[in-house]
């Protein structure tokens, strides 16, 4: 009797099924209702599943695009399409670096996004007619105007790569050359004559300004040719650009010349001064900078010649004679008072 009433204790503990409270239209009504608002079901969302196997996970053949049950084997989904990067090469295209066929991104400059389809050389029998002509070109799916500016572009790209230009100097320089290509305003002049002088434009546009002989040492266009068009650029676009200062040079060609902080910031101070007290009338501020690093360099432990600084900043080394002879008689007043003199102010050259 006791392991009957021990066993019955035991049964008594096993829980049973739920227990329901009975249906309330209303409340209960407003209460489902709440929750499906508050906490959306992620069930509803349509799944694929096998009929037998409901819970099964099911395994995707790649090759083939079908979606099978591991359990049974059932072909649940076929012709399934793969949404992952493609990563494929070919026989004859082994040593390209990226073995994607996405293509490039999206180029808003283009008419078309350059999205049209590019197509390669050909390398077999099948790709040439018999006189030896490629069957398929590209010229049929981009226009002319598209190509000319594909390689304006590719050439603004190599400019800006040999000066180490940053990339937002490089896609306003783009942006410049789409806007006067539209305009049709430089007829008769080159490509890339228009695509230098949109760099220069650019870079005193973006606060790092070069040189005409900087932007013309890396291009295939003359000094004077990119002068030109850049004024006509100026004026068909009717914008304008900052002005010039000695202070836009100094940082760069006194880091080329390997010359500490104190004569940099002697030179900017000299530079300045002589500006302010009107003593380099008509003179170019790459002149006048030169001039103001020579006459700091010079004062100091770090020397540098006149042909050293002349190369750095593309003068001629009579230019920097010309206003170095300017501002040398007030060259006590140019100093900054910090300044630690390796060479007395009347020791200085005099040239």
């Amino acid at each position: 009797m006791g392991d009957f009433s021990q066993e019955g204790d035991r049964l008594s503990r096993v829980p049973g099924p739920p227990q329901t409270a009975p249906w309330n239209p209303e409340g209960d009504a407003e209460r489902l209702w709440n929750s499906a608002l508050q906490e959306p079901h992620l069930d509803a969302l349509p799944r694929v599943t096998c009929p037998n196997h409901p819970d099964a996970i099911l395994v995707e053949d790649y090759r083939a695009g079908d979606m099978i049950c591991p359990e049974c084997g059932l072909v649940v989904g076929d012709r399934v399409i793969d949404v992952g990067s493609e990563w494929r090469t070919f026989s004859n295209d082994k040593a390209t670096k990226d073995p994607s066929r996405v293509g490039d991104s999206q180029n808003p400059l283009l008419s078309d996004g350059d999205l049209s389809t590019m197509i390669g050389k050909g390398t077999g029998a099948a790709s040439f007619d018999e006189f030896g002509n490629s069957k398929y070109q590209n010229r049929r799916t981009m226009s002319s105007s598209d190509r000319a500016m594909m390689n304006a572009f590719k050439e603004i790209t190599t400019m800006a790569d040999r000066i180490n230009l940053p990339r937002n100097i490089v896609d306003r320089t783009n942006n410049l050359f789409k806007q006067v290509y539209e305009q049709k305003s430089l007829k008769g002049r080159a490509n890339d004559a228009i695509a230098s002088a949109c760099l220069y434009i650019a870079c005193r546009q973006e606060g790092v300004p070069r040189t005409f002989k900087e932007i013309c040492a890396v291009s295939r266009i003359s000094k004077k040719e990119i002068g030109r068009c850049f004024k006509l650029i100026l004026k068909a676009l009717e914008t304008s650009v900052d002005l010039i200062t000695t202070g836009d040079f100094m940082s760069r060609f006194c880091s080329n010349l390997c010359l500490p902080k104190q004569v940099q910031m002697a030179a900017t101070h000299i530079a300045r001064k002589a500006v302010e007290l009107d003593l380099v009338p008509g003179r170019s501020p790459i002149s006048v900078a030169a001039a103001a690093i020579y006459m700091a360099s010079q004062a100091s432990a770090e020397k540098r010649t006149q042909k050293e600084i002349g190369d750095i900043a593309g003068v001629a080394d009579v230019t920097i004679r010309q206003s170095y002879r300017l501002i040398y008689p007030r060259a006590p007043d140019l100093f900054p008072t910090d300044f630690k003199f390796d060479t007395p102010v009347d020791k200085l050259p005099q040239l």
